[in-house]
């Protein structure tokens, strides 16, 4: 019998950054029925690992980690000490999944988040190549780690180099290490993809993780999403990882500006991550 489905969310519906002290939310989000907690690590020094790997088996959840990629942390920088700083930040993140137990680390790593210009093709060739080769080191050190990394395409309003599921996954292949693979967020795959069961059907056995909101990045099924496209899509490749909702809260102020959240998209960040619950248990588990 083929394993369930996990349901997560990530923290950033409520708060940021996630510190230690951000493990008071873990009861809230079992007792809201979600198996998994997505935590964002945009400061891993800011996180005792051990400790919210007690709070998470003290109220049976899981975690997925995901990174968090600013211009100094660019693997496409023209300078490589901005590279060592995002290949050290990376370690760190991959010391916190060893710590929770999380398996791999996820997020548009290759490049940083609202790097976008019209560039000669010849130029981004030269940021493409850059970025395998960068990831093939990032990978090698994850799987010294016993870990793997879940490479995520951005819209086009938020990266130039990596926007659909075709080019995630071309640039995997490219990469040709095991320890890389793919993220798909159903917000980015809304904007970008022409059909999501197709889409999921390109990223084949390399996905790890799955992120959803609607399109309007508010709560799944509220919006126009195709979510039967979305569910055969991942029936298809009989995928039985984390389906988890990403959202954000407009009350803290940097987090809504880097995501151009200006207003609520729910009477309440609790009522938002309860609706989605329910709405993804009947659509990936009735």
């Amino acid at each position: 019998m083929q394993q369930q489905i996990q349901l997560g969310v990530s923290t950033w519906l409520w708060t940021s950054p996630f510190t230690t002290d951000t493990i008071a939310l873990f009861p809230k989000i079992k007792g809201m029925g979600y198996d998994v907690v997505e935590i964002p690590a945009e400061y891993p020094e800011l996180i005792n690992g051990p400790e919210v790997a007690r709070a998470l088996a003290d109220n049976g959840l899981k975690a997925v980690v995901c990174g968090a990629f600013g211009p100094t942390r660019d693997l496409t920088h023209t300078d490589p000490a901005v590279h060592e700083n995002c290949f050290a930040y990376i370690r760190a993140c991959f010391e916190l999944c060893n710590a929770v137990g999380a398996t791999f680390l996820a997020g548009p790593m290759y490049s940083a988040v609202g790097k976008t210009r019209m560039l000669p093709p010849e130029e981004r060739r030269r940021e493409w190549e850059l970025a395998v080769k960068n990831l093939q080191r990032v990978c090698a050190d994850a799987a010294a780690q016993g870990l793997s990394i879940a490479l995520e395409p951005l819209n086009r309003f938020e990266s130039d180099l990596v926007n659909t599921a075709a080019d995630v996954r071309r640039l995997v292949d490219d990469i040709n290490h095991s320890a890389a693979g793919i993220l798909l967020d159903g917000f980015h795959m809304a904007i970008e993809e022409r059909n999501l069961e197709a889409a999921f059907r390109q990223a084949g056995n390399k996905l790890l993780h799955v992120q959803v909101a609607e399109n309007y990045r508010g709560v799944p099924g509220t919006g126009q999403t195709p979510w039967q496209s979305f569910r055969k899509g991942l029936q298809a490749i009989g995928y039985n990882g984390v389906v988890s909702i990403e959202s954000f809260t407009p009350a803290i102020k940097e987090l809504a500006g880097a995501v151009c959240i200006w207003r609520s998209f729910a009477d309440s960040q609790d009522a938002f991550a309860q609706d989605g619950y329910h709405f993804l248990h009947q659509l990936l588990r009735s």
